[in-house]
């Protein structure tokens, strides 16, 4: 059996790549750069151009913008085996980052550069369509996103940002500033509503840390189906 030349290389972590062809394969690995970045590494910001899109290979990745009021919103998160969509539009428009990228752990990701995607957008439908698919998907998030944001109650929302964050820990390592920007609100209304369930004996808080006291009510409201803000 004869092994596709895919297999063994960082490409392999993209199963969208799969059909890329065998010179297009050996033109990414050669072009290409693997980079690594300590958490909390700014990765590209506003008013800058991108040089390469990236392709994560370990870690995660915070993508957030700011707002008219100057309060940070976070639009998406990258996890390993994928792209960053806001690169791709910023490539493929030939534009300025709008937004930030944040490592939010240490990460490595493969850095291709901005001819080598130019070359493949052009000459290669598998490589279209794994960044067009990547896209789409993404696109469909930050729709919910801005759902959320409009139409669904606020307590629900923290809920389920809470179980999120927490990844089963029970505590989650965030300041209500934090919170707010996960939320696309103000640090004031989180407070208050953090408050309400301290109060309720669902969580504990101390210093940019929340302990999920009653992880149980805390899920039963955050699977309710609820719009409209909560007064």
């Amino acid at each position: 059996m004869t092994s596709h030349p895919i297999a063994g290389t960082w490409v392999a972590q993209f199963p969208g790549l799969a059909q890329l062809a065998p010179e297009l394969h050996d033109l990414l690995l050669a072009r290409s750069t693997i980079l690594a970045a300590p958490a909390g590494t700014v990765l590209f910001g506003p008013g800058k151009p991108p040089e390469h899109l990236l392709l994560l290979l370990e870690g995660r990745v915070r993508v957030q913008q700011m707002s008219d009021e100057g309060r940070d919103i976070v639009l998406y998160r990258v996890e390993a085996g994928e792209s960053c969509v806001m690169t791709t539009a910023c490539l493929l428009a030939h534009d300025d980052y709008s937004a930030q990228g944040i490592a939010e752990t240490d990460i490595r990701a493969a850095a291709i550069p901005r001819a080598v995607f130019d070359r493949l957008i052009s000459a290669s439908v598998p490589f279209r369509t794994f960044i067009f698919t990547a896209f789409a998907r993404r696109m469909s998030d930050l729709f919910m996103v801005i759902e959320e944001i409009a139409f669904q109650r606020l307590d629900i929302r923290l809920a389920q940002k809470l179980i999120e964050l927490s990844r089963g820990a029970g505590r989650v390592r965030a300041t209500h500033q934090q919170m707010a920007a996960e939320l696309g609100t103000a640090r004031e209304v989180i407070s208050r509503q953090l408050g309400e369930f301290q109060r309720r004996g669902w969580i504990g808080q101390a210093r940019g840390v929340i302990d999920l006291l009653d992880p149980g009510a805390i899920a039963r409201l955050a699977a309710q189906e609820g719009h409209g803000a909560r007064p």
